[in-house]
């Protein structure tokens, strides 16, 4: 089974583009979907509905979606694989910047609205500098000097990913990550793991204290004052 994994912000375009991906392949491939999110998704619906394919989705709730992810990926792995599916497109919810939901195998896919601001790649760390593929959407609705300096930030993250633009609504352009998700290599789910270190969790605020102010709170903490470098675990 092949798996590709797409990230991306809130609105940047993750479901339009796995649209298009769902509707290139799901006559060539048995297709299943899984939907992260926080509270209420209806993407899996609504492709099930269009293309008849598995889908499901899982809500993270209190816990960072990220963090769900990470959970319930082996059982999403065997669900698709015990139901025949050739190809598994995993949604995440996009909403934590620290963290990658990437693996070791498979294809990572970032999706970035490039009307989300110039220096937005930059912004987005591990979403953007672990993964394979960025695939810059609404790529009509901003100039195209825009685009290049938008394109420009994208390497500064990440040199060496490969980018798609398009207009996922359309479908333009994408015919070249077709081609790579066809020949992206399947996935042996016994060797799976995360390409990047999770951030760290052990501060007081990841189990639930609610008190304002680093006094009352102890882990990975830090004042106002002072070097960021002194307080901030980045990882490795």
């Amino acid at each position: 089974m092949q798996l590709i994994i797409v990230a991306g912000p809130p609105s940047s375009g993750k479901t339009a583009l796995i649209k298009q991906i769902i509707r290139h392949f799901h006559e060539k491939r048995r297709v299943a979907f899984l939907k992260i999110d926080v509270v209420k998704a209806f993407e899996d619906e609504e492709l099930a509905a269009e293309f008849g394919i598995l889908t499901a989705k899982v809500y993270s709730g209190d816990l960072c979606p990220d963090h769900a992810g990470v959970m319930v990926l082996g059982d999403t792995i065997a669900w698709a694989s015990g139901n025949g599916a050739d190809l598994l497109l995993v949604e995440s919810a996009g909403l934590c910047l620290r963290c990658a939901p990437y693996l070791n195998q498979g294809l990572g896919i970032v999706v970035l609205s490039s009307i989300s601001g110039i220096h937005a790649p930059l912004k987005m760390g591990a979403m953007v500098s672990l993964a394979d593929v960025a695939v810059v959407t609404k790529i009509d609705l901003v100039s195209q000097a825009e685009r290049e300096v938008f394109l420009q930030k994208i390497r500064e993250a990440h040199p060496h990913v490969r980018v798609f633009e398009t207009n996922a609504l359309q479908g333009t352009a994408l015919q070249r990550l077709f081609d790579l998700i066809a020949a992206s290599e399947t996935i042996e789910p016994a060797g799976l793991l995360l390409r990047g270190v999770p951030p760290l969790g052990t501060c007081t605020i990841c189990v639930g204290k609610k008190e304002i102010g680093w006094q009352h709170h102890f882990g990975v903490v830090r004042r106002l004052e002072g070097p960021i470098a002194e307080h901030l675990f980045r990882g490795e």
